[in-house]
């Protein structure tokens, strides 16, 4: 059986994830920040609970401890958590609103990836799935024809640019991993206020594909529903 972690899995592309990933037979944990959201979550899609906040290294350390108590590896890591701010525009983003997105969309990368790293490590065919935007990638927003050319958000964008850069550096670190980015694409979440075009089904696509491939994985690469896109 694939045991399978995925942040921020409560809600949104992270809870569509684990119900497909659930059906395909693997071993769900949800790691959820709100223990009653999470529960609640979980119940409903027959996963396992692991409460963790990814913008706190000691609730990141005791979910790895929790998670190590109860399973000798860790076959599947999908760093989905993220937080969202459309409020935050070129001229009104701060070093602190910054900060704010940072700790999570990209030090909560690092912060998981590195507790969870021994027992990813265990497993015979480890695999690592970041969910990116295409929001930061550099060749959607500098494409007048694509939906993410429009905006002009410096927090966000850049925070996932970030992921993006990570994917890279690790996959070439850790060269035992499979390690991807997946992009899924303008969904209508809690995010977007529900208004995006592509249903959370359709969003959840590209990081179902990469974690069901699991060691089969490529490395280093980043996806969407349609295929490679641009870093």
């Amino acid at each position: 059986m694939t045991i399978t972690l995925i942040t921020g899995g409560n809600k949104g592309l992270g809870y569509e994830t684990a119900r497909r990933l659930v059906g395909l037979g693997h071993k769900v944990y949800l790691g959820a920040r709100d223990e009653a959201r999470g529960r609640a979550a979980a119940e409903r899609l027959g996963a396992h609970l692991l409460v963790m906040d990814v913008a706190a290294d000691a609730s990141v350390a005791a979910a790895a401890a929790m998670l190590t108590e109860h399973e000798d590896r860790l076959d599947v890591l999908i760093n989905n958590a993220g937080v969202f701010d459309a409020m935050v525009g070129a001229a009104d983003a701060t070093a602190e609103d910054m900060r704010r997105v940072y700790d999570v969309n990209v030090f909560g990368i690092v912060r998981v990836t590195r507790a969870f790293l021994p027992l990813l490590e265990a497993a015979d065919a480890p695999a690592i799935v970041n969910v990116g935007s295409g929001l930061g990638s550099f060749g959607i927003v500098t494409d007048p024809g694509r939906f993410e050319a429009q905006w002009a958000l410096p927090v966000y964008a850049s925070s996932k640019a970030a992921v993006g850069m990570l994917t890279v550096q690790y996959a070439k670190a850790l060269p035992g991993i499979r390690i991807n980015a997946a992009d899924p694409g303008p969904t209508a979440t809690d995010f977007t206020n529900n208004q995006a075009a592509q249903t959370v089904r359709e969003g959840a696509e590209p990081i179902v594909r990469l974690a069901a491939l699991g060691g089969a994985a490529p490395t280093g690469t980043y996806s969407g529903r349609t295929g490679t896109i641009p870093w």
